[in-house]
């Protein structure tokens, strides 16, 4: 699987503190090894986000990405669940 990161992700993803980006690093390793393990409760998205899917990474914090077919992920968006999603 190739995991790419979008522009604004990188942005945010440096504004947020150590601890999360270390939690977020630790989960994209469980994505990588089973998409399905549960406790990433990846699900698709709807609305405004339709077509993406998110990914949990504790209990607040959320990544959003978009798959490209089978073998490609990009990571588009992370933050709190109000600031995704309002």
């Amino acid at each position: 699987m190739v995991i790419q990161y979008a522009s604004q992700f990188k942005k945010q993803y440096k504004k947020l503190p150590k601890k999360f980006q270390i939690q977020f690093d630790k989960r994209l390793l469980l994505f990588l090894s089973d998409q399905t393990i549960p406790q990433l409760h990846v699900h698709p998205l709807i609305g405004k986000f339709s077509g993406y899917w998110s990914l949990n990474v504790n209990g607040d914090l959320r990544a959003i990405y978009l798959k490209k077919g089978e073998e490609i992920v990009i990571f588009t968006l992370i933050g709190s669940h109000t600031e995704l999603y309002g």
